[in-house]
């Protein structure tokens, strides 16, 4: 086995946590997995993983070994990509992750046009409930709503959603409707539990003057945004939506709007991936059929191709 696929292989043993599994994807036996990674160890004088029945881990000097391996190989994939003379046909496995119902539906129900575009990509969607690790968990492309960018990222506005506060008939008999945001005090809302941070129930509203925002009592929290709309029509609180999304409800009545005079933030979806200078081809062909399949839809959104 050469240095590259050296290198290639543990990486894949790091980011899975096993031999196994990094040895039938790159497919070869796990012995020779075995034997390639006791040889790197001993070529650099240091213990890089570390063994155990149930799990493998990377050292301190194996995490850092892999930091470098792992940036050294995306900057050669693209590279031979780029010299590649089937470097214009986007092919290959490419990973998306759609968090929540809002990133779903603005991409999913026309996921076909790509498809057909690019017959030799497969893509790989998953719908994660945390903001992905991308080289860990090796996700090539996440669409997110209001997501912080980090810096090692670039960011491309999808769509800006127009949002309203509302509520069930239940809720609404239960504690009376708002009649200003003030009233809200009195309130109860639905949670949100955020990574690393307590949870907590929160609106934001325009006055006229300023926006906002509002903290409510609240007896549930979820994680993501389909739970969310489920517990606002069972009555467990005021709940702010993109109005595309609620629409039906407020149409048959299981929802409605409170405080139509107080104009709510719009809600901001965003496509992120990784910055480097050049993106594999698979990863731009997506970035460029999102960017135009929202464009057509709800319009130009300024700030696509934000480099955080």
């Amino acid at each position: 086995m050469d240095r590259f696929d050296s290198l290639r292989l543990f990486t894949r043993i790091v980011e899975f946590g096993s031999f196994t599994r990094a040895a039938a994807e790159l497919g070869i036996p796990r012995a020779t997995a075995t034997h390639a990674i006791k040889a790197l160890e001993h070529r650099l004088g240091t213990r890089l993983l570390e063994r155990t029945t149930r799990q493998v881990r990377a050292t301190p000097d194996g995490q850092a070994y892999y930091d470098f391996c792992a940036h050294l190989l995306i900057e050669l994939e693209q590279i031979e990509s780029s010299l590649s003379r089937v470097a214009s046909e986007p092919r290959g496995v490419l990973r998306v992750d759609l968090r929540g119902s809002v990133a779903t539906q603005l991409l999913l129900p026309w996921i076909d046009e790509f498809c057909r575009q690019h017959p030799q990509v497969e893509l790989v969607i998953s719908n994660g409930e945390r903001l992905a690790d991308l080289l860990r968990d090796g996700i090539d492309c996440l669409v997110r709503t209001d997501a912080p960018c980090e810096s090692s990222m670039a960011s491309h506005g999808l769509a800006v959603l127009p949002q309203l506060l509302c509520a069930s008939p239940a809720y609404l008999q239960r504690y009376g409707e708002p009649r200003c945001p003030e009233d809200l005090a009195a309130h109860v809302g639905i949670g949100w539990l955020q990574r690393q941070r307590e949870s907590e129930a929160r609106v934001s509203l325009h006055n006229g003057e300023a926006q906002h925002d509002y903290r409510l009592r609240k007896s549930i929290s979820v994680s993501d945004s389909e739970s969310y709309l489920i517990c606002a029509l069972r009555g467990c609180g005021l709940a702010q939506l993109p109005r595309a999304h609620v629409e039906a409800h407020l149409r048959d009545g299981s929802l409605v709007e409170v405080l139509a005079a107080f104009a709510s933030p719009p809600l901001r979806v965003s496509l992120l991936h990784p910055a480097p200078r050049r993106l594999a081809p698979a990863a731009q062909a997506f970035v460029d059929w999102a960017t135009a399949s929202c464009a057509a839809r709800f319009g130009h959104v300024e700030g696509v191709a934000d480099s955080a």
